[in-house]
């Protein structure tokens, strides 16, 4: 059975261009790459606040044709604090992509395992590991993500002289599987297709506390976040469990380091996607308002 492993392609990836020819379109190449670096940086900003990504080719490469990509992260300046770096974003892009152009006609079995998710459909199997897995799922209803990717597809779908492409971990192999350029033409419609009426968004974001409710309940707090005010309940129950264990102290002025899902509703006549409520689902970190610098919010062991 032919195997994906997202594994090796967190770091970089060959794109392969399969066609009859050692020579691409400039057009089609500079399009492809193009869209997915925009594809990276929008992953990258939800998934790695605090950092900035570059996506750099290192080479170019007959045998069809090749190109390969590696991301360089660096830390950006002046934030108060940053998330643990993960180096995953390549993985997600070749994660979405295969996913999505697995044969449309055939069932497809998932199983969670401890440290990865198998997913086999018809004769080809993807293992992904359990961090790319959910990092796919946070940033894939992201409009710049989906938007980079197209781009990306359309290209190559638009060039008569490519029949397949797929990623491989270095210039030297070629893709275990890859993909006919006809199963590009359903991504392509997928993520040109019309948008959801609702979505949820997962964001990384400081809150300001100017009203807190210290019960396990889904009663409103009130928080200023960019510069306006949100009402949103705190569901996180490991944060109520250190605060009645009196192990941290909140006040009206705090700052908390949140995970937030915002829930966007689309405006017909705006054709764009408005705020419409919040939830405080992860607590990250706390600040009082009287420190100087960030305070790290740890959970215990024994909550």
């Amino acid at each position: 059975m032919p195997t994906v492993d997202i594994s090796q392609f967190e770091d970089s990836f060959t794109i392969y261009f399969g066609s009859d020819y050692s020579r691409i379109n400039a057009y089609t190449l500079a399009t492809t790459l193009v869209g997915i670096a925009d594809a990276a940086k929008a992953a990258n900003n939800n998934l790695n606040p605090g950092y900035e990504i570059e996506v750099v080719v290192e080479a170019l490469a007959p045998g069809s044709f090749k190109a390969t990509l590696r991301t360089i992260y660096s830390e950006a300046e002046n934030l108060f604090s940053k998330e643990s770096l993960r180096t995953v974003v390549l993985a997600v892009i070749a994660n979405f992509v295969y996913q999505h152009t697995l044969a449309p006609d055939t069932d497809v079995q998932i199983s969670v395992e401890n440290t990865q998710v198998r997913i086999i459909q018809g004769d080809t199997e993807i293992l992904v590991p359990r961090e790319v897995h959910e990092a796919t799922q946070q940033v894939e209803s992201s409009t710049q993500f989906r938007r980079g990717i197209g781009n990306a597809v359309r290209a190559v779908e638009a060039d008569s002289t490519i029949d397949k492409i797929g990623f491989s971990p270095d210039e030297e192999q070629t893709p275990e599987v890859p993909i006919p350029r006809e199963r590009l033409a359903s991504l392509s419609e997928e993520l040109a297709g019309p948008s959801a009426e609702e979505r949820d968004m997962l964001e990384i974001t400081d809150l300001q506390i100017v009203r807190a409710i210290l019960e396990r309940s889904r009663r409103m707090w009130q928080f200023v976040w960019n510069g306006i005010r949100i009402s949103a309940p705190l569901t996180d129950e490991q944060f109520y469990n250190e605060f009645f264990a009196h192990r941290i102290t909140i006040a009206p002025g705090d700052v908390l380091r949140v995970r937030l899902r915002v829930r966007q509703r689309r405006d017909k006549d705006l054709g764009i996607y408005l705020n419409e409520s919040y939830e405080v689902v992860e607590v990250l970190e706390h600040r009082p308002r009287s420190a100087q610098s960030a305070i790290p919010y740890e959970k215990s062991d024994d909550t």
